[in-house]
């Protein structure tokens, strides 16, 4: 577990810059992997999930270990995760990109947000999904899936690094979704990406509103002329940004 902590005002920056700027960020330091693929918004969000990763593993259930009795056991691993998952962070699961049945459903979801858990991922799916997509918490994963997890997922590791969408999540780093999808943000790099980040978001607004006027690229994006960079300058004392 990293010895990092987020900030509320690190959040809050975090909560304004897209993954798109995010990811650009990170391969401006050579780290190119930290997308999670093929992952959506059960329902669209207007505002961003950010929080730190708690971590749920899946490995493939074996039929003589995974009736439907194991869920009398309170050390469940996926019940406990549920039930320490900390307020604020993201429950995160590897589910070996296997969307044949449930990561979770609406039930264990609804408690993560009684609980005040930021968000869930999964890089399989959610069963009871219209339901889960009516709740205040983020949420994504990869489809609709009806089967118990049961059926071909076993939870067995908890807070352990795990592989979600063929992106490494370390628990601690830090989980940005937006409606593109999520990013995740190696512990020791968020805050300098957030305050960087919160820069980019800025410029580009700066670049949208040149282009609407019928600016051409060239020299605009990336800024490679010195009067991009004065007009920008005067956009922010303009604007505030």
């Amino acid at each position: 577990m990293s010895d990092y902590v987020l900030s509320d005002a690190i959040r809050a920056k975090l909560k304004r810059v897209s993954t798109a700027s995010l990811c650009t960020a990170l391969y401006k330091r050579g780290i190119r992997n930290q997308y999670i693929q093929n992952v959506q918004q059960v329902a669209p969000k207007d505002e961003n999930m950010v929080g730190q990763a708690y971590t749920l593993r899946y490995i493939p259930a074996r039929e003589d270990r995974n009736p439907i009795e194991v869920f009398r056991d309170p050390d469940h691993p996926q019940r406990v995760a549920v039930e320490q998952c900390p307020a604020g962070h993201v429950l995160v699961m590897d589910s070996r990109k296997d969307a044949r049945a449930a990561s979770a459903g609406s039930i264990l979801v609804t408690r993560l947000m009684k609980r005040g858990v930021e968000g869930v991922v999964t890089d399989g799916g959610f069963r009871d999904a219209d339901g889960i997509g009516k709740l205040a918490i983020h949420s994504y994963h990869s489809r609709p899936s009806a089967p118990t997890n049961l059926t071909l997922h076993e939870a067995y590791d908890i807070n352990v690094p795990i592989g979600c969408g063929d992106a490494p999540v370390f628990p601690g780093d830090v989980l940005v979704g937006d409606k593109d999808g999520v990013v995740v943000l190696p512990a020791h790099l968020a805050d300098e990406l957030a305050e960087e980040c919160a820069g980019m978001e800025s410029f580009e607004d700066f670049v949208l509103e040149e282009v609407m006027s019928g600016t051409s690229i060239i020299g605009l994006y990336p800024p490679t002329k010195d009067e991009t960079k004065a007009n920008f300058e005067a956009w922010r004392k303009k604007t505030g940004r």
